[in-house]
C-alpha cells in the first residue's frame, strides 16, 4: 500500500491515534465531554473502515482524581498507584462509549521490555493485529503501574511511534492541544506560522520545538518531533493535530488539510531492523574508527571487528549493542555475534585472526549487516 495521505481514506488503512492527557482529563480526572467527541470521531473512522489503534493516556490523571491529589506524584509507588486505579477508569470509558455503538475494544498495557524481547515484540503485535482482524479497537497504554525508571517510555508518544512501527501503519496521528508544530512556542510567540508539511529529519525542526509538556503530559513537541522521525522508519507519515476541534479526525479522513504532516519520504527498513533500531536499551557500547562508521552509513555493509576500537558494557551473544564514532555519536545498532569479553580480544583485528586470539570463530563479523540498523 502506498504510504503517506493518499492512503488515508482507504478501506483497510490503519492509524494509529495517539490521545494525550490534556485531551481526556481535566482538573476534575477524566472529561466525559472530551471523551465523548473523541470517540464521536473514532467511531465515523471505524464506519468508514478505518482500523483504529488508540493509544491514550489518562490514566495517571484520572488515578489523581480518584485518590484526592492535586499535584502529579513524584515517587514511583504512588506514580504507579495512580496509574493503577486510573487505568480502571479509562479502560471502562473506552468501553463503554464504543459498546454503544456496536464496537468491543480490548486493553492492551506494554512496557519497554515487551518490545525489548524478540518473542515478545512479536506477541504484541500478534495480539493487536488480531484485535483488528476480528473488529477489535485496541486501546494501548503504557503499563505505569510495573514499570519502573529504567524500562518507561518516558511519554506515549513514543510508545504510540513504536506501536506504529510494530504494525506496520499507515499513519501515526498524534492529537495534541495545539494546532500543529510551529515555527515556535504560539503560547510565546502569537503570531508564529504554523508548519504544514514537512520531512521529520529536517534539522531546523529541532531549533522550533519546546520540550515543555503540558500539566497533565509528560511529553512535549520534541518527543512528538521524535516520535515521527521513528515512525517515519517504518515508512509511516505523522499528522500532529489539534485533538480539541471536534470534527479533525474526519476532515484528516476526507483529505483535508489538517495541522502539521509529517512525512515519511524514506525507504521503510524490514521488521527485523525495526525491531532492532527500536530497541531504548542497549547491553554495550562499540566505538568504530572513521573507515567503519562511513563503511556502515554509506555503504550497508557488516561491522568487522577490525573496525572497532573501543568496547564497553558487558553483553552476551545475541544482545543488542550500540555502535558509536569517535565523537561518540550513535549511528547504528545491532546484534553481537561475540560476548563483551570476546569483543575486547578481537576488536582491531582481521576476521582471520579471530580464531588465533579465541581458539574458535563463531562469525567472521562483529555485527552482521542483517542484524544491524542504522540510527
Amino acid at each position: 500500500m502506498t504510504k503517506g495521505k493518499q492512503a488515508l481514506g482507504n478501506n483497510g488503512a490503519t492509524w494509529v491515534l495517539k490521545i494525550g492527557s490534556s485531551l481526556v482529563a481535566d482538573g476534575s480526572g477524566l472529561s466525559a465531554r472530551r471523551l465523548d467527541s473523541l470517540c464521536e470521531q473514532i467511531t465515523q473512522l471505524r464506519r468508514a473502515a478505518i482500523n483504529v489503534v488508540i493509544v491514550s493516556s489518562g490514566s495517571i490523571s484520572e488515578g489523581m482524581h480518584q485518590l484526592g491529589l492535586d499535584e502529579r506524584p513524584h515517587d514511583l509507588p504512588m506514580l504507579q498507584t495512580a496509574a493503577a486505579v486510573g487505568q480502571m477508569g479509562l479502560t471502562h470509558a473506552y468501553a463503554k462509549r464504543f459498546q454503544e455503538v456496536g464496537f468491543a475494544t480490548g486493553m492492551v498495557l506494554l512496557t519497554h521490555e515487551d518490545l525489548k524481547d524478540r518473542e515478545r515484540y512479536l506477541n504484541a503485535r500478534s495480539t493487536i493485529e488480531t484485535c483488528l482482524k476480528h473488529d477489535v479497537i485496541p486501546v494501548i497504554n503504557e503499563n505505569d503501574s510495573v514499570s519502573t525508571d529504567e524500562i518507561r517510555f518516558g511519554d506515549n508518544d513514543t510508545l504510540a511511534a513504536r506501536v506504529a512501527a510494530l504494525i506496520q501503519a499507515d499513519a501515526l496521528v498524534v492529537l495534541t492541544d495545539q494546532e500543529g508544530l510551529f515555527e515556535a512556542d504560539p503560547r510565546v510567540s502569537p503570531s508564529a506560522k504554523i508548519i504544514k508539511k514537512e520531512s521529520p529529519f529536517n534539522d531546523k525542526l529541532d531549533e522550533m520545538v519546546n520540550s515543555e509538556p503540558g500539566p497533565f503530559g509528560r511529553g512535549g513537541m520534541l518527543t512528538k518531533l521524535e516520535a515521527a522521525r521513528f515512525a517515519a522508519k517504518s515508512g509511516c507519515d505523522t499528522w500532529i493535530v489539534d485533538g480539541r476541534a471536534p470534527d479533525t479526525l474526519v476532515r484528516l479522513l476526507k483529505g483535508n488539510d489538517v495541522g502539521t504532516h509529517l512525512t515519511a519520504d524514506i525507504t521503510p527498513v524490514d521488521a527485523r531492523k525495526q525491531w532492532i533500531a527500536g530497541q531504548l536499551r542497549s547491553r554495550g557500547e562499540l566505538t568504530v574508527d572513521e573507515g567503519a562508521a562511513r563503511a556502515l552509513m554509506n555503504n550497508g555493509v557488516s561491522l568487522l571487528p577490525i573496525g572497532v576500537k573501543e568496547v564497553t558494557g558487558h553483553f552476551h551473544r545475541g544482545d543488542v549493542v550500540t555502535v558509536l564514532d569517535v565523537e561518540g555519536n550513535e549511528i547504528a545498532k545491532g546484534l553481537s555475534n561475540y560476548s563483551d569479553q570476546e569483543a575486547q580480544k578481537i576488536s582491531g583485528h582481521a576476521s582471520s585472526e579471530i580464531e588465533g586470539l579465541l581458539g574458535y570463530m563463531d562469525e567472521p563479523e562483529m555485527i552482521h549487516r542483517d542484524n544491524l540498523a542504522l540510527i
